[in-house]
């Protein structure tokens, strides 16, 4: 029998779906579901393409009482910038969770899952950064740094912002780009110790595959997103770093034991501790979040797919018209 299929681009997705409160709200739920219990979420399916220094991840999760669930392809050829071209690419297809049958194809180019990752952080920040947050750092120097400052503005107002990355030009060009999105004061720092001291929330953004936020830059009233490290090999934060904080707090502990900074943190030996809280538990009110101002709590966000499907469901009904409609 056949059925009708909604198909959606990039440059539709992006007039219909701004990275707002919304949005953050929505993967906020779904970090909430997630934590209640009931969800399906199979490990990531994930391709290490070291001749390509690229890497393709698949991630999906049902949610009970959701519509729908995505099952996401998310390619990073990070090479792809020398050529003119994205480093992130990928798709989404979201199912009728009652059917099974596709309701809609997202070729969003990875737009999505920028949308979710950087509503992630958001999520963080509002339940772990400091309540009065004035400079806001960013390593990295790419989409999501862009990306993950604007997110975190939304919950944590900041009037200033400094950018590390390892080619200062990228980082200045950075700058400039928050600067004018967010009407605040950015500019590009070149030590990365000087960042993290004068800022109260800072987030990492990079593929490192050694540490590039060390555990005596630590300081009172500060708070890590740390983002970057979503496959084996990858590492931004010194692992001394995590059995230091005063909270560290996994999106899924399972994915950060095997994808995160928790990885590398449990084969240097430096975290022996219980298993740390998930971000969901903290959402809810079941594990505690920032106990007070001067705490220093780090969130390790591997990206899970409750956010990809809870993208994907805010998506549709928001698209209106967009998108073209076959029968397949």
């Amino acid at each position: 029998m056949a059925q009708d299929i909604r198909i959606v681009t990039e440059a539709q997705l992006r007039q219909a779906l701004p990275l707002d409160l919304a949005a953050v709200e929505a993967v906020e739920g779904a970090f909430a579901a997630l934590a209640k219990g009931g969800v399906v979420m199979p490990p990531v399916m994930s391709m290490d393409l070291a001749a390509a220094h690229g890497e393709v991840d698949v991630k999906t999760a049902y949610i009970p009482g959701y519509d729908g669930f995505a099952i996401k392809v998310s390619p990073g050829f990070f090479d792809n910038p020398k050529l003119g071209l994205p480093s992130l690419n990928g798709l989404m297809v979201l199912f009728s969770a009652r059917t099974g049958l596709v309701q809609a194809l997202f070729l969003d180019n990875g737009y999505l899952t920028d949308l979710r990752t950087a509503a992630a952080g958001a999520v963080a920040a509002r339940h772990l950064a400091p309540s009065r947050v004035t400079t806001a750092g960013v390593m990295g120097t790419g989409v999501q740094a862009r990306l993950q400052i604007a997110a975190a503005h939304l919950v944590r107002p900041f009037a200033r912002v400094l950018v590390w990355g390892r080619d200062l030009a990228r980082a200045q060009a950075c700058a400039a780009d928050i600067a004018r999105d967010l009407g605040v004061e950015a500019r590009a720092e070149a030590d990365p110790a000087r960042l993290v001291r004068d800022s109260q929330l800072v987030v990492t953004t990079t593929p490192a595959k050694t540490p590039i936020l060390r555990a005596e830059w630590l300081h009172p009233g500060l708070h890590i997103t740390a983002m970057g490290a979503d496959q084996a090999g990858k590492n931004e934060i010194q692992p001394t770093a995590l059995a230091a904080a005063d909270l560290y707090v996994c999106d899924r502990v399972s994915q950060c034991e095997t994808l995160g900074e928790l990885r590398s943190a449990r084969a240097s030996g430096d975290w022996t501790g219980a298993t740390p809280p998930e971000l969901g538990a903290v959402v809810l009110g079941r594990s505690p979040g920032r106990g007070s101002e001067d705490q220093v709590t780090i969130a390790d966000l591997t990206g899970t797919g409750v956010q990809d499907t809870a993208i994907a469901c805010h998506a549709l009904p928001r698209l209106g018209d967009a998108g073209s409609v076959i029968r397949a």
